[in-house]
């Protein structure tokens, strides 16, 4: 089948791959409801919400409320209804900013001498608590390497370890594996041990005093530049829920991380090779480290934008279908010169996303017959923060996690037209794959997996925080492999976003993008909620997959 023309192909064709039963074309009232998905609306969408006008939309502020306004007024004239569980279209997700101030460089002395993290240079650093003040005063540093503790893959790098009080120096991602076990920790494919969340949340559980995560552009994923503007002025969280934390979160380059080493007499490459080892302990520095933040506390408010198109099945009407995207980015931030400011338009990451999420809508609204589910349209705050509006929307949800068939996510849409393949991120984790592998074979392509598995993306997005109260996912994202382009341009073009636009006031709308094959990928978001809205089945988690017992217990909960 020519690539493209299966959205076009009458309902009465099938399509079958070897060995499997043939799969029924895509019905033609669905079919006529997504051209309502064009290039040119996805473009509206997102001048719009990446305009300078709505400042960045960063978290809490007037942009943040215009664009809840946007999307609530689009959501209306659509006719949808309102799905916050409080009543009305938005959802108020509390937050706690902090700003933090510092009153000079961390400092770290041994008898060797002392090294100076300088924060916006080579450390970048956060409050831990939410309190005035966060402070570390003469804390012993010990190199921790992963920082992980996996009872599943027989893996202690604390081991029995005392660390509290102490300041732990982590390495990024986790172990790659080796030839004897290629699958250790997934071999290249970063996992959620991974994250740099992960290993905060760890050192908080071991009480201690701080953790410095060790930067490099490999075990990242996006250069030191990312973490800078992703770190900087007033940052966001959740009201604190009494989980033990550590007071100072932050970042070194790679650079400092060696001289903290040198300075207690260690070479880092040494101690990083030791922690591939499971034989590896948590090794003392001989290193003190005193720091001090400064914290201006107040409280705050954003939102999450919740609509609903009600499933017209009495009893499946009970069970939803859910989209997410994220409506937030960094706002703005003081330029380089005095007065000068920089607005984070967050046009790929993500107004596309929320474009493409009203486009879904818009589609669906359009169908001559609702689904036999109900369809909900979630547009969450705060993801750059930390996922903060998906995890309140997971702990809050319009219906039972045990009742969300399934969470769409789109965190940003393809600009480099149309590609034989499709990515979906998680592929293998649960039964949707066969869903959108049989869809994108309607569309002529094929599907792949995740192209840069070492970065962790399938935890970095809003998805996760559903995935953690049992929701089945898909995180589909365009693919690489481009049409009238060269091989190897698709994946460039994502490398190169990552490495010159990604966080940065540079993600801005452009007129040379090609929205053709961003047209086809939500197209396929919108097939796939209308296969999982009317099937007779719920989507499952794979046998085995991390996620599978918190389904079990979202289900477990529903019959109480």
């Amino acid at each position: 089948m020519r690539h493209g023309l299966g959205l076009f192909l009458a309902s009465a064709l099938v399509v079958a791959a070897p060995g499997r039963a043939a799969e029924p074309a895509i019905p033609k009232e669905q079919r006529d409801a997504a051209r309502e998905i064009t290039p040119e609306r996805l473009r509206a969408h997102i001048r719009f919400l990446a305009s300078d006008l709505l400042e960045g939309r960063g978290p809490a502020t007037r942009g943040d409320r215009l664009a809840e306004a946007y999307i609530q007024a689009q959501l209306e004239a659509l006719g949808l209804a309102p799905g916050a569980p409080e009543g009305g279209f938005i959802q108020k997700v509390p937050l706690v900013a902090i700003r933090p101030s510092f009153a000079g460089p961390a400092v770290f002395r041994s008898e060797r001498g002392v090294v100076q993290g300088t924060p916006g240079e080579n450390l970048v650093a956060s409050s831990g608590v939410q309190a005035p003040e966060a402070r570390v005063d003469d804390a012993e540093v010990v190199f921790v390497g992963y920082g992980i503790q996996a009872p599943e893959y027989r893996w202690d790098d604390y081991k029995d370890a005392d660390l509290r009080g102490k300041v732990l120096l982590v390495m990024n991602n986790d172990p790659e594996g080796s030839p004897s076990e290629p699958d250790l920790f997934a071999g290249k494919t970063r996992l959620r041990y991974g994250r740099w969340d992960y290993k905060y949340a760890m050192a908080g559980s071991k009480g201690a005093a701080a953790a410095i995560v060790i930067h490099t552009t490999p075990s990242a994923g996006y250069p030191w530049q990312v973490v800078t503007s992703s770190w900087s002025g007033e940052l966001f969280e959740l009201p604190d829920d009494g989980t033990p934390r550590v007071k100072v979160k932050a970042w070194a380059t790679e650079e400092l991380a060696r001289a903290i080493a040198a300075l207690g007499g260690k070479d880092l490459d040494q101690l990083r090779a030791a922690a591939e080892e499971r034989s590896f302990r948590p090794v003392p520095l001989g290193v003190k480290m005193s720091f001090a933040i400064a914290n201006a506390i107040s409280r705050k408010e954003s939102g999450n934008v919740i609509g609903i198109l009600r499933g017209s099945d009495p009893v499946r009407a009970n069970e939803a279908v859910l989209y997410t995207a994220h409506h937030d980015h960094f706002g703005a931030k003081p330029g380089a010169k005095p007065g000068a400011e920089l607005i984070y338009h967050g046009a790929l990451d993500n107004a596309s996303g929320v474009a493409a999420i009203l486009s879904v809508a818009r589609a669906f609204a359009s169908l001559p017959a609702r689904p036999a589910r109900s369809i909900v349209f979630a547009f969450v705050a705060g993801e750059e923060q930390g996922l903060l509006g998906s995890q309140w929307l997971a702990a809050h949800p319009p219906f039972p996690a045990g009742r969300i068939a399934a969470d769409i996510n789109v965190d940003g849409i393809g600009w480099f037209g149309r590609t034989r393949d499709l990515s979906m991120i998680g592929l293998g984790k649960s039964s949707i794959d066969d869903d959108v592998r049989a869809l994108a074979a309607l569309q002529g392509r094929t599907v792949t997996p995740d192209p840069f598995p070492d970065r962790g993306t399938f935890y970095r997005s809003d998805q996760y925080s559903l995935a953690q109260v049992g929701v089945p996912a898909a995180y589909l994202r365009g693919g690489t492999d481009v049409i009238g382009k060269p091989e190897g341009f698709g994946r460039e073009e994502q490398e190169r976003f990552v490495r010159d636009d990604y966080h940065q006031p540079s993600d801005s709308i452009r007129e040379s993008w090609d929205l053709s094959g961003a047209v086809e990928d939500v197209q396929l978001d919108f097939y796939l909620g209308c296969r999982l809205a009317d099937a007779a089945g719920m989507p499952r988690w794979k046998s085995g997959d991390e996620f599978e017992p918190a389904r079990r217990k979202a289900l477990a909960a529903l019959a109480k």
